[in-house]
């Protein structure tokens, strides 16, 4: 079976709800991106066989395969194709697994892959009327996630926010108010620390903004929206739980955000062609499914199967990179992992909870910081995990190159 590597990886800043990157559509968020990957890759853009993209959406703009066109609006051959994927909050990351797939499969030696979303510009969203003159009409916005429910699923499985699969978390494992607000102000001081050291220089690539008004000037957004440097924990445990009694609150959880990564995944042969070192090797996948009340556990199942596929322990990880959907979600996963709330290797440059979530960007985002990571510190592998919706988890593990 051929190998499969990162050879490069840039994202854009994410953005606040409503924020800086609001007016930019995410087809052109992501070829901005892809354009700027590809640019500063030692590969000719003729040397891509697909654009692979997670986009979680695609109720609006990002409808009818924005993988597709966010490659022709980068400027690639139209020989290049593209596809979407979606699982959900792991659909960059996914986007991922399924090209160095394609490689070890001898499908192709080079794909972008990557993911977006600009969920300040997910629209809303109604059913048309299954009968004439029918005025039982929902609305929804898609920005928060389900719509249109099955009511056979819900029966069984229940119709879950994903707010309320956090509180299930809590309750079910003991995890406390105190504790979520802790790890949540870690996870900023994290990303303070890592910003203040320019580990975030060359993952970055900065979005030109158009003017919102035909007189407007330009802006160009170069750094992250989403981090509030100056949040503690006495500011976290101020903050109104979202139900009463609760554990989560809009400070312990992500955000609402928009943005976009894209990574070069190729094969060894290529590689050697063209003389380029890679960042990492995608060793091994794995998903798993849990019960939709506890989403946010989807993370476990599915790292011990990656581990027990690649012959590996959670010992021999070096850099753990677990999505922060809900501080309450993450601890939950590491209790059942046995793994210590101030572990060093979890997310040591802040994770979602300070930069932000944009659903279908966010798994691209994990993989190309965990290797960015390992070749920094100079450690061998990496686990990046994400929890889904509906009760899944995604996670892959690399292992650093050079």
């Amino acid at each position: 079976m051929n190998k499969a590597f990162i050879y490069d990886g840039l994202r854009s800043p994410f953005g606040r709800h409503a924020g800086a990157l609001s007016p930019v559509r995410a087809d052109d968020l992501l070829a901005d991106v892809i354009r700027a990957v590809v640019t500063r890759s030692a590969f000719s853009s003729e040397s891509f066989e697909d654009v692979v993209v997670g986009c979680t959406n695609q109720a609006g703009e990002d409808c009818r395969n924005i993988a597709r066109r966010s490659g022709l609006l980068a400027g690639l051959p139209v020989e290049v194709a593209g596809i979407t994927v979606n699982r959900l909050c792991a659909s960059g990351l996914a986007a991922v697994v399924d090209a160095s797939r394609a490689i070890q499969c001898g499908q192709g030696d080079l794909f972008v892959a990557g993911g977006v979303e600009n969920m300040s510009r997910s629209p809303f969203v109604m059913a048309k009327a299954e009968q004439a003159y029918g005025r039982d009409v929902a609305v929804f916005d898609t920005a928060l996630g389900s719509r249109f429910p099955n009511p056979q699923v819900a029966s069984v499985y229940g119709d879950h926010a994903m707010y309320e699969t956090a509180e299930q978390v809590g309750q079910d494992l003991g995890i406390t108010r105190q504790a979520s607000d802790q790890f949540a102000a870690m996870s900023q001081a994290k990303y303070v620390t890592a910003k203040t050291a320019g580990f975030y220089t060359d993952e970055l690539t900065p979005i030109t903004v158009p003017g919102r008004k035909r007189m407007d000037s330009s802006m160009c957004v170069d750094s992250d929206e989403h981090p509030r440097p100056n949040t503690d924990l006495a500011k976290l445990s101020g903050l109104r739980p979202l139900v009463e009694g609760g554990i989560v609150t809009a400070g312990n959880a992500s955000g609402i955000n928009d943005g976009a990564a894209a990574l070069v995944v190729g094969s060894e042969a290529i590689g050697d062609r063209m003389g380029v070192q890679p960042l990492a090797r995608v060793v091994s996948a794995a998903v798993a499914g849990v019960e939709p009340r506890v989403m946010g556990l989807g993370p476990v199942p599915a790292s011990q199967k990656v581990l027990n596929r690649a012959n590996l322990t959670m010992a021999d990880m070096d850099v753990i990179e677990i999505n922060e959907a809900f501080a309450t979600q993450v601890l939950g996963c590491l209790k059942l992992l046995d793994i210590d709330d101030g572990d060093s290797r979890i997310n040591p440059n802040g994770g979602a909870i300070a930069i932000g979530h944009p659903l279908g960007a966010s798994g691209a985002r994990l993989a190309l910081t965990a290797a960015r990571q390992l070749q920094q510190t100079e450690v061998r592998y990496a686990l990046v995990t994400l929890c889904i919706g509906v009760g899944q988890g995604l996670a892959i593990i690399l292992e650093r190159c050079g």
